[in-house]
């Protein structure tokens, strides 16, 4: 499959996403917080949720697990060997070559679940870590670790030391599975004629493809305007013709803005989901349009926010509120457990949390019908017989991760939409 993602809600042609595994539960409450999680998820009954998650992708999509796809590139022996070397010197590790025995699912599942710690020498024995390489506690998010943009894939630039990892395996992932056909730009290798500064960071949570011309990003804690800075780069030696970019400033705290997507996400070619407060309501955090035109970055200015930037573009969307528009204590909490994190899989066809009720009651007033993931799965019903629908899927544990249904998957091949 050749990547092509030229908006966020092209039907859904091919998709990347990893179902947590007992990296999840590879952590205490006092390592928690940096492996940035505010709780312990329960392994058992976040993987039933995910399976309902799964299922309905299954049913509407070509879907591809990272640890099956990264068990495959783990056969070659040259690749191997490379990505342990390039893990050792991003974890700052003397040599991951104990591990070059291991065979390939096996291998696998220790680079996602984590190596424990020998303590074989004094080094070891007094160090207080469990592990040598720690567990990806955050990998079952596969959005943020790399993101289509049009024809390639944008690595992500991780903010925090716990989750490069997930960066470099993508990368060895699209560069050497068979089954995927991409071009890569990596922040952290760039190619000739581009500047990268060390702070540049990038993750795909922030990222969203508006159009193919239309770039909406979110800046904050987790994605930095250096990090934008590349992608700007990369779009003025990739395109001549016109090309646009909506930069939205995000707060620093609560930890639930962390990424554009959680406050924002588009749902159709006529709607989007938003959080009103920082869409609408927070106006110290800029909206600012970005026009870049043979090569030349040719107009910067503020935007009054991302709804009126599409708009001027010709993109005319109905704002759909999260948590309703009645009552901002309800929108609130709806917002903290992913309540404007949608993910479409078709124009007018999105999956989200079934907790979020006032969300989902918002998105039934505004033509979408309300599906049970379980009758999806189960053949009762079929998105296909809907124009617009939202597929609830079970998010009690799932919810509590930080995350929501875009959160949990990585898009790389999408239909064109009709405009």
């Amino acid at each position: 499959m050749k990547t092509a993602v030229h908006s966020e809600i092209g039907k859904l042609e091919g998709v990347l996403i990893h179902p947590p595994g007992s990296e999840v539960e590879n952590m205490t409450p006092e390592n928690a917080e940096r492996a940035l999680y505010s709780d312990i998820l329960n392994l058992s009954i976040a993987s039933k949720e995910y399976a309902q998650f799964a299922g309905v992708l299954k049913k509407v999509s070509s879907v591809f697990e990272v640890k099956t796809l990264l068990t495959d590139i783990l056969k070659n022996d040259e690749v191997k060997s490379n990505l342990l070397k390039e893990i050792c010197m991003t974890e700052y590790l003397d040599s991951c070559y104990q591990l070059l025995d291991a065979a390939p699912a096996d291998l696998a599942n220790l680079l996602i679940e984590g190596v424990v710690l020998e303590k074989t020498n004094l080094t070891n024995y007094l160090s207080n870590e469990r592990f040598l390489l720690r567990p990806l506690h955050n990998l079952f998010f596969t959005r943020d670790s790399a993101m289509a943009m049009n024809e390639h894939m944008l690595i992500g630039k991780m903010a925090n030391p716990v989750r490069e990892r997930e960066s470099v395996i993508m990368e060895a992932i699209y560069k050497y599975h068979p089954a995927l056909e991409t071009q890569t730009l990596n922040p952290g290798k760039p190619k000739e004629g581009i500047l990268v500064n060390r702070r540049s960071k990038i993750e795909g949570g922030d990222f969203q493809v508006a159009r193919d011309d239309i770039f909406v990003i979110g800046t904050g804690v987790r994605t930095s305007t250096q990090g934008i800075d590349f992608i700007i780069e990369n779009i003025k030696q990739l395109k001549k013709e016109k090309q646009h970019i909506i930069v939205q400033e995000l707060p620093d705290t609560p930890e639930s803005f962390i990424h554009l997507d959680m406050v924002f996400t588009f749902l159709n070619t006529d709607s989007c989901m938003v959080y009103s407060p920082v869409i609408f309501g927070m106006s110290r955090f800029k909206t600012i349009h970005l026009e870049i035109e043979n090569g030349k970055v040719t107009t910067i200015e503020e935007m009054p926010n991302i709804p009126k930037a599409l708009k001027k573009l010709g993109m005319d969307l109905e704002p759909i509120y999260c948590g309703g528009n009645k009552d901002p204590w309800t929108q609130e909490r709806e917002q903290w457990h992913s309540g404007a994190n949608f993910f479409a899989f078709a124009p007018g066809k999105i999956i989200g949390y079934q907790r979020n009720v006032h969300t989902i009651e918002e998105l039934h007033h505004n033509g979408f019908e309300v599906l049970a993931a379980t009758d999806v799965i189960s053949g009762k019903v079929s998105p296909e017989e809907y124009k617009k629908c939202v597929i609830t899927i079970a998010g009690s544990e799932l919810a509590r991760g930080g995350g929501g249904a875009r959160c949990m998957t990585q898009p790389f091949r999408r239909a064109k939409v009709d405009w």
